[in-house]
């Protein structure tokens, strides 16, 4: 059976900075994937989004729309290569009644604490400095190839969340319920094939320990057009027992608007196997 998912979000990011790997803000949004690279040490950043899903295809998916917000806490210290971070998401779904007319349940629906690492940084040639062969000054660096590696490791709380929230194999498509904590491991590959055309790469296992465990896979190339615009291209692919593979596509944009301040949009689809 296959279902269509239109994922809409709008979010904004912002950050304190005292000290950080560049100049102006990093984001590792508006697509899901992450970047190996943590913030830099001392510095502390917040990232929220607000979001909106609705399905067309009851039959299979039993909540007609979703929408909330997320809040993303990043925070560097210690170490250049090391960042702690901390997720809440606040949603409200929709939920398709047997009988009678819908309703809703609303609360927090997941609290997360994770760290990631950087393990290697790759490094390229200046080949501006190369003046006596315009052959190697201006050939590609293959030492693009060779990806940045970070390693995350987070685990799902039931601090704050909901109880209606931790239902006990109620994860169905998309959403992240389940009864009592989890963990999630990943690891991330980043490749600069150019300044400004960057890939990642994420490969996880989440919910680990708990009847929802999946496994998925994002791949994000982002090209950044000029220092205030960029656009994004992500597909994601989602992997669980007793259930169809869930893959899902999506592009948007970000725009710049201070060294501490960016605005983001996006829009999403997701489709399953059979």
């Amino acid at each position: 059976m296959k279902k269509i998912l239109v994922f809409l979000l709008i979010g904004i990011s912002n950050q304190l900075v005292t000290a950080q790997y560049t100049d102006i803000i990093n984001s590792k949004r508006p697509g899901f994937s992450e970047s190996p690279y943590g913030i830099g040490k001392n510095v502390y950043q917040l990232e929220t989004d607000f979001f909106y899903r609705s399905s067309d295809n009851l039959s299979y998916y039993d909540k007609p729309s979703t929408f909330g917000t997320s809040m993303n806490i990043r925070v560097g210290q210690f170490l250049e290569k090391l960042e702690m971070n901390a997720n809440i998401t606040y949603q409200n779904d929709e939920i398709q009644a047997i009988a009678g007319p819908n309703y809703n349940n609303y609360g927090i629906s997941d609290f997360s604490l994770g760290v990631k690492y950087l393990i290697f940084q790759k490094e390229f040639t200046d080949k501006s400095k190369e003046i006596r062969s315009w052959v190697k000054r201006t050939s590609y660096d293959s030492k693009r190839y060779i990806p940045s590696v970070g390693i995350y490791a987070g685990v799902h709380t039931n601090f704050l969340v909901n109880d209606s929230f931790l239902q006990k194999d109620a994860f169905i498509e998309g959403n992240n319920y389940e009864d009592g904590m989890s963990y999630k491991g990943a690891l991330l590959l980043q490749n600069d094939f150019t300044d400004r055309f960057v890939v990642l790469t994420n490969l996880i296992a989440d919910r680990i320990t708990s009847d929802n465990e999946f496994y998925s896979y994002i791949i994000t190339a982002t090209y950044a057009v000029n220092q205030n615009w960029s656009f994004f291209a992500e597909n994601q692919g989602k992997y669980k027992k007793k259930y169809s593979p869930e893959y899902q596509i999506g592009g948007g944009l970000a725009y710049l608007i201070s060294p501490n301040l960016q605005l983001d949009i996006s829009a999403r689809t997701n489709f399953f196997g059979r």
